[in-house]
């Protein structure tokens, strides 16, 4: 049944990207199969506010992505520098490894939405995340709903990746 589940939204995700379609109909489609799923304009958003916070690198513990810091453009851009080598939901898994194969897929995971989480220029949070990882899943998750279950009252202060993986888990709510 898993198996079944798994392969139909493969196949789903995979027409989306092999016919070509525009981000925002990738977007609507997505959205029916999974929660999380980045919306495009805010991302586009998002990026650009994220951009000029990166381009600030004397915060303490600012890190920038190798290939932003060896000044590889050409590793994700085209050399004419208007667009992305490869479409962008594919580009991150062009060098990174992340075994999706699970049960449940974090939304912006499965639609390639990496940089719904993930600066790839730079961050002065950990694995390059856009914003403090203490409180970076209540971008999206409501904060109020989550912590008046009786399982997180007792996680105040602590982060969801202690319990939860935030890319994808054989166990039920991305449990590790």
């Amino acid at each position: 049944m898993v198996c079944v589940r798994l392969m139909l939204i493969a196949g789903i995700a995979g027409l989306l990207t092999a016919s070509g379609c525009a981000p925002e109909t990738r977007y609507r489609t997505l959205s029916l199969f999974f929660d999380g799923v980045p919306d495009p304009a805010k991302q586009a958003a998002a990026d650009k506010k994220r951009s000029v916070a990166a381009a600030d690198t004397t915060k303490v513990n600012f890190r920038n992505h190798g290939p932003y810091a060896a000044r590889m453009c050409d590793a994700c851009h085209r050399a004419d520098g208007v667009g992305l080598i490869m479409p962008v939901e594919d580009l991150c898994l062009n060098c990174h490894v992340l075994n999706i194969r699970k049960k449940h897929v974090h939304g912006p995971v499965a639609s390639g939405g990496c940089r719904a989480c993930h600066d790839p220029h730079g961050s002065g949070k950990p694995f390059l995340l856009a914003a403090d990882p203490t409180t970076f899943c209540f971008s999206c998750h409501d904060k109020n709903a989550l912590m008046s279950r009786e399982v997180h009252k007792a996680a105040e202060g602590t982060q969801c990746t202690d319990c939860h993986d935030p890319h994808g888990s054989d166990s039920e709510y991305l449990l590790r």
